[in-house]
C-alpha cells in the first residue's frame, strides 16, 4: 500500500464510505484511519466515520502504515483516569516500559493501549524499537503515575507542542534519602554521563537546560529526620531529570540503584508522577489529572518512619 498523501474532492455520503472508495481500502480500515485523525475535511481532522459529506469538500487522506509485526495489541489491564475520543490518560504502573525498546516488543504501555484504543500515528515510526504511536511524553520504566496519550493526529500535534513549549504542569512525589532544603530550585543542565553511558549527569555530554522545583512536604521520622517526602515540579523533560537533580543536591531518591543505593523497603526508585495539568488539545479546557502513589511507595514511606495521608500539591 502506498503511504503517499491522497487528495481528492468529496462525493456525497458518509466520510468513511467515501474516503474508503477514494483510497481503495475497506470501510473497516478507513474507520480506524478516521479515528486516528488521518482524514482531513477542508483542512481539519474529522474523527467520526459517520460524518456526512455534502459533496465538494476537500479531502486529505494520510494512509496509516500497519504496526510492526513484532508489536501487537495485548489485553493488559490499565487504570484509566480520563478518556474521550481525543486522548486517554492512565496511571502507568511501575515496571512497565512506555514503548518497545531494546528487543522488548510486548508488555509495554503501547501494547496495552493498542489492545484498547486506536492511537495517533500508529505505525508512522518504522521499526519496532521506534514504534511510539500516541506518545507525547514518557516516564522511566520504574516510575509510576500519570501519563496522557493521544488518540488522534490533531491531539498528538497539539499535546506535543504543549509539552515542547512547557505549557503543561508536571508534579511528582519522591522519597529522598536525606532531607533537602524546605524549598529549593535546581537549575542545572543535564546531559549524558561522560563515562557511564547508561547514566545522565549535571553538566554531562551535550547537556541541555533543566529546571526542577523541590518542596519538602513531610519528613521522617519525626525525631532526627533522615528522609523526606518531596514534591518535584519539572519545567523541562530531560531524561532522569528529577533523579539527577536530587542526586546533585545530595538527597537521592530512595531505592534508586543508578543514582543512589538499593533499599530493602522498595525495589525501584521511589518516584511517582503524581499530577499532570494540561489544556485539552481540542477544546482547550483545563484538565487536572491526579493519581495517588501505589502501595509499594506508601509502604516505603511508612518503612522510613513516615505517617501517610494524601498530600496536597503546592506550586
Amino acid at each position: 500500500m502506498s503511504l503517499e498523501l491522497i487528495r481528492a474532492t468529496a462525493e456525497i455520503g458518509r466520510l468513511d464510505v467515501v474516503a474508503a472508495k477514494i483510497a481503495g481500502v475497506s470501510r473497516a480500515l478507513m474507520q480506524t484511519w478516521v479515528q486516528a485523525g488521518a482524514v482531513l475535511v477542508n483542512g481539519k481532522p474529522v474523527i467520526k466515520g459517520s460524518f456526512y459529506l455534502k459533496g465538494g469538500e476537500s479531502l486529505e487522506i494520510q494512509p496509516v502504515p500497519e504496526a510492526p509485526s513484532d508489536v501487537l495489541p495485548e489485553n493488559i489491564p490499565l487504570t484509566v483516569l480520563f478518556e474521550d475520543e481525543h486522548i486517554i490518560a492512565i496511571d502507568k504502573p511501575a515496571g512497565m516500559l512506555v514503548h518497545p525498546a531494546s528487543g522488548v516488543y510486548s508488555g509495554t504501555l503501547v501494547n496495552a493501549l493498542l489492545g484498547r484504543v486506536p492511537l495517533a500515528l500508529e505505525g508512522e515510526d518504522f521499526g519496532a524499537e521506534g514504534y511510539r504511536p500516541g506518545i507525547v511524553h514518557r516516564l522511566d520504566q520504574d516510575t509510576s503515575g500519570v501519563m496522557v496519550v493521544a488518540k488522534t493526529r490533531a491531539a498528538h500535534a497539539s499535546l506535543s507542542a504543549a509539552f515542547a513549549n512547557r505549557t503543561t504542569k508536571k508534579y511528582y512525589l519522591a522519597i529522598t534519602v536525606g532531607v533537602p532544603s524546605e524549598q529549593v530550585r535546581v537549575d542545572a543542565p543535564v546531559g549524558r554521563h561522560p563515562v557511564a553511558r547508561v547514566k545522565m549527569s549535571v553538566g554531562g555530554t551535550n547537556a541541555r537546560d533543566a529546571r526542577t522545583d523541590f518542596l519538602v512536604l513531610r519528613t521522617a521520622p519525626l525525631e532526627k529526620p533522615s528522609h523526606a517526602l518531596v514534591q518535584s515540579q519539572i519545567y523541562t523533560g530531560r531524561t532522569h531529570q528529577i533523579r539527577v537533580h536530587l542526586q546533585h543536591i545530595k538527597t537521592p531518591v530512595l531505592g534508586d540503584t543508578v543514582y543512589g543505593k538499593t533499599s530493602s523497603l522498595i525495589d525501584r526508585q521511589a518516584l511517582h508522577a503524581w499530577r499532570l495539568e494540561i489544556h485539552h488539545p481540542i477544546t482547550d479546557g483545563l484538565i487536572k489529572l491526579e493519581c495517588s502513589p501505589p502501595e509499594d511507595f506508601i509502604n516505603a514511606w511508612l518503612g522510613v518512619g513516615g505517617v501517610w495521608n494524601s498530600p496536597s500539591a503546592q506550586s
